[in-house]
């Protein structure tokens, strides 16, 4: 019988305490937690790691490409100096040239997104430095006759001929040599010194380059389609409207206007008292400006979304409130610009 009972008060025969078994579940949670923790801490670090180097090999990829780029530019521009092409082929090697260097603008546009502010302002530097090689070189290869303009003034107004036949002479040859200075400035179709206008432009269709607006006072200008680069200089109190830029708007001398406008890139130099309603793939990039303000782009046409979408541009990317101001270095916002409050901001303008 005690053999019986001794058998009977084995530990096998005794229930398990349930306050054990509570415990190692919990236990065994905190330990599941612990290693799903740990695991994702993990992914995060390889995630960051794999982020950062390809960020690192973009970056290498971009440079590489745009120095070959830039080499390839500067032997074009070289050879053509040193051996010029035939008087028949020469505008439209030129533009060839031109049409290089608004892709590698497009370049930077598309990649600065990744890459550092100092790369960023070293490519647009040489990009400008491209440029003006290239104004230069128009300057020397095309023929001096083509500007001239000396028989229009005789013509328009009889009675500005002077008596002394040096005088017209030098009266006309100073506005030949003004307006030639302007033309070589930018070499583009465009519109140009107009007062108190309203000027439409339809590009739908057409395979339009470089577009110029300079020399404006109190105009409204709007642009319907899309050009590969749009140049604006010395506007006074207007208003521009455009569809999608390919590549890039460079403003410069503006005073009391407003722009709504899409572009891959946007520089602004020089601009007071202005607005602008952007939409534009890379940070907005402002130099020697003040009381600028920016807000989201506002412009609608039959056809703009396709446009748009055509031109990379179709969805907001939020950059028009990123802006860049090269004469402020500090941390701090510039004092230079600031956001547009909404109940200042304009309607959708419908061209």
């Amino acid at each position: 019988m005690a053999d019986d009972d001794r058998a009977s008060s084995t530990p096998n025969s005794i229930p398990s305490d349930p306050s054990d078994a509570n415990l190692q579940k919990k236990h065994a949670s905190v330990i599941e937690r612990l290693a799903n923790r740990n695991q994702t801490r993990l992914e995060n670090s390889i995630t960051r790691r794999s982020e950062s180097d390809s960020s690192s090999s973009s970056t290498s990829s971009f440079l590489v490409r745009f120095s070959d780029s830039k080499r390839a530019i500067e032997s074009e521009i070289a050879q053509c100096r040193l051996t010029p092409p035939e008087p028949t082929q020469l505008r439209s090697h030129l533009d060839g040239i031109s049409t290089s260097i608004s892709d590698l603008d497009k370049l930077v546009a598309e990649t600065s997104y990744f890459l550092p502010s100092y790369e960023v302002r070293a490519s647009l530097k040489s990009i400008s430095e491209l440029k003006q090689s290239l104004d230069n070189l128009n300057s020397e290869l095309l023929p001096k006759k083509k500007f001239s303009f000396k028989n229009k003034g005789t013509k328009k107004d009889p009675k500005s001929e002077s008596k002394d036949p040096g005088l017209g002479n030098s009266d006309s040859m100073l506005k030949s040599k003004q307006e030639q200075a302007s033309y070589n400035a930018r070499d583009s179709p465009g519109i140009r010194d107009k007062d108190s206008e309203v000027l439409v432009k339809n590009f739908k269709g057409s395979d339009i380059g470089e577009f110029t607006i300079s020399g404006l006072s109190s105009c409204e200008v709007k642009l319907i389609g899309s050009v590969r680069a749009l140049f604006i200089h010395k506007l006074r109190n207007c208003k521009v409207y455009t569809g999608p830029v390919m590549g890039s708007i460079l403003i410069d001398d503006v005073e009391g206007c407003t722009f709504a406008m899409a572009s891959h890139q946007i520089r602004i130099h020089n601009a007071k008292n202005s607005d602008f309603y952007l939409r534009v793939r890379s940070r907005p990039i402002i130099e020697d400006s003040w009381s600028v303000r920016f807000a989201p782009y506002c412009v609608s046409y039959g056809g703009i979304e396709e446009d748009l979408r055509d031109a990379s541009l179709g969805e907001e990317t939020g950059n028009w409130e990123n802006v860049d101001d090269f004469r402020w270095l500090r941390a701090v916002q510039s004092p230079n610009w600031s956001i547009l409050a909404e109940d200042e901001r304009i309607d959708t303008v419908k061209i």
